[in-house]
């Protein structure tokens, strides 16, 4: 027996140092909190207050197969985090969860102009979130653990403050935002309603993903990449559209679908949101099958952790149990996405070298001590 073709234990993927690229912060809470910052803020609209009826609410109420009703679900977690209280626990708290499922490396994003209903303001939103992060980060390590935390500003692509939030993120580009995004139903609302942001931020040299190819189709991944200039897909699974594969077994790429492999451009893939949307209809049918076969620039994500009930390991134990991966696709895949963080080339690199690599092959030895 050796490491190459073994799925790997629950146990063994907690411990598998991991990366992650695509997590709201207002999907990750827990459901105990939500209890508390609506009793402490006297928010009354809770579908239920038993922390864990109402996580199974968030999950049910997550699992209908649409994008929209996905979304609504997010009006309790976000009528709670309204005060800067409130915002730092639940990023020191976001902080500290990834950090005990074994992430070394997360970008978070949050929306600002979501979090101002009680008079803070968006500087105030943005500082009280950073300031969670680092008191999760310090956390973590008085527990043994170390994870790094940047933040992605998300503008809501419905809304009409993008250019505002873009010019937030700039602000604040060396004070913990390391880039922007663009979130919300995609449907009737296309990233060119934003390119005023996106050509600014172009201009500033800053770095921004867009979410296309979730609700809406490969018109959607063209517009982010060839109008807006997208550095990374959140989703993109729906380029699948763009790829035939024939009886036979072998496999032809479209026009786009081939741009977006030869350019590397990052996909934020998150199997358990998207069967939830409705965007594949099993894990095992998951595009990012057939796309990690193909070598695609695939990275593997929670989105929202608190709807779909999920963390990075659950997310890699479907996969293996769908597709038979080993520590090998798993380091594959983190590497993947430091590849495509944020954060500067030499420390993507030292994070690579010194902590992932590292901790893969600790992993992939253990077999060998085994009696």
């Amino acid at each position: 027996m050796t490491s190459q073709s073994v799925v790997p234990s629950s146990e063994q993927i907690r411990r598998a140092p991991k990366v992650l690229l695509h997590d709201h912060l207002d999907g990750g809470l827990r459901p105990d909190t939500v209890v508390d910052l609506a009793r402490a803020s006297g928010y009354e609209g809770l579908p239920e207050w038993d922390p864990g009826k109402l996580g199974a609410w968030f999950r049910e109420a997550a699992d209908s197969g649409s994008l929209e009703r996905y979304l609504e679900t997010f009006s309790h977690t976000v009528g709670v985090m309204q005060t800067r209280e409130a915002l730092v626990r639940v990023a020191a708290e976001c902080a500290e969860d990834l950090a005990a499922d074994g992430v070394v490396y997360a970008e978070v994003r949050f929306a600002p102009e979501l979090h101002v209903e009680r008079g803070l303001g968006l500087e105030e939103v943005v500082e009280a979130v950073n300031e969670g992060f680092r008191e999760g980060e310090r956390r973590a390590r008085e527990e043994g653990r170390r994870i790094r935390v940047g933040a992605l500003l998300t503008a809501m692509r419905h809304a009409a403050r993008s250019q505002e939030i873009a010019e937030l993120a700039i602000r604040y580009r060396d004070a913990g935002v390391v880039g922007f995004d663009i979130a919300g139903a995609e449907a009737g609302f296309p990233p060119t309603r934003h390119l005023d942001a996106f050509e600014y931020l172009k201009r500033e040299n800053f770095h921004f993903t867009i979410h296309a190819g979730e609700g809406f189709g490969l018109p959607s991944i063209w517009q982010a990449l060839q109008w807006c200039g997208a550095d990374r897909l959140g989703h993109g699974v729906r380029i699948i559209d763009d790829i035939e594969v024939a009886g036979d077994g072998s496999v032809k790429l479209g026009r786009l679908a081939s741009y977006v492999r030869d350019k590397r451009i990052p996909l934020e893939m998150c199997p358990t949101s998207n069967l939830q949307t409705g965007a594949a209809s099993s894990y095992e049918e998951h595009p990012i099958g057939l796309l990690r076969r193909l070598r695609f620039r695939v990275t593997v994500n929670t989105d929202n952790r608190l709807m779909s009930g999920t963390s990075m390991s659950r997310e890699f134990e479907h996969l293996a149990e769908a597709f038979g991966y080993t520590l090998r696709d798993f380091e594959w895949f983190s590497i993947n996405a430091l590849k495509s963080a944020f954060i500067p080339f030499d420390e993507r690199l030292a994070l690579i070298d010194e902590v992932i690599k590292p901790g893969y092959s600790a992993l992939r030895s253990e077999w060998l001590f085994q009696g």
